[in-house]
């Protein structure tokens, strides 16, 4: 079983998030799929089985399989694009959250998914106590996104995981207006075994279309701020938000399965 390694949302090695990527003829059984996930030890390890003119594609973090994965799905559609179609412009997923479609637009892939619709909820104490900062507003979808005082107060952020793990929301995400970018955030994942999630295309889902409405423009360019830093490129329509970003291929391996 060949896997590909690639750094996702940045252009050199070591930044952006990075994704297993496994394209096979048939999906292994879950257990083995989990277990390889297990033996990464990355946010995400995507595997692509191709169904007539689209892949059927899975995600799976260290703990358990997920619904969507933004990062993962770039890395996916650069492995197709880059590595096993070269000549092809675009690739279509079947996902448990629908189908995406992905573009080679010069150096960066746009996905085209469904806008999360965040419903507003009242800012707790256990949300402060757990990030250790003043939460202004709060909304949720899947993902729980609070927002902050300021672009500093995100980058300086150290939360208490087992706090945060007790909160809703399957991921939790922080953020505010950027200095040199729109916006910054942050995203911890400690439900499922993630505490800081390098950078994150599904979250920015619920991210972008908050801030669309809130800065009064479609087209936004968000930065994550962690420890290994992604920029990605929004663009807000109704109930999709596009996304684009670059990535880099890291390694490629047999596994011995």
């Amino acid at each position: 079983m060949k896997q590909y390694i690639v750094d996702a949302f940045t252009e050199k090695i070591f930044g952006g998030n990075p994704a297993a990527v496994c394209v096979l003829e048939k999906f292994p059984t879950e257990e083995l799929m989990l277990n390889i996930a297990r033996e990464n030890n990355l946010s995400e390890t995507a595997f692509a089985v191709r169904e007539g003119n689209f892949y059927r594609l899975r995600w799976f973090t260290p703990s358990t399989e997920i619904d969507f994965c933004g990062h993962a799905t770039l890395a996916t559609a650069f492995v197709i694009l880059t590595e096993l179609e070269k000549n092809s412009p675009r690739v279509e997923f079947e996902t448990l959250s629908g189908r995406f479609t992905v573009e080679r637009r010069g150096k960066f892939f746009e996905m085209n998914f469904p806008a999360y619709t965040p419903k507003k909820i009242p800012v707790t104490a256990a949300m402060s106590e757990a990030l250790g900062a003043k939460v202004l507003e709060a909304y949720l979808a899947r993902d729980l996104l609070m927002v902050l005082e300021s672009a500093a107060a995100v980058e300086n952020l150290s939360p208490d995981m087992d706090k945060l793990s007790k909160l809703d929301g399957l991921i939790q995400a922080v953020t505010a207006a950027g200095e040199n970018f729109d916006c910054v955030s942050r995203v911890f994942a400690p439900k499922i075994k993630i505490p800081e999630d390098p950078v994150t295309g599904s979250t920015h889902c619920l991210i972008a279309p908050y801030w669309s409405e809130r800065l009064g423009k479609k087209k936004l360019i968000a930065r994550q701020a962690s420890e290994r830093g992604g920029i990605l490129h929004c663009e807000v329509s109704g109930a999709r938000v596009k996304i684009s970003g670059s990535a880099v291929l890291f390694a490629v391996s047999d596994l011995k399965i």
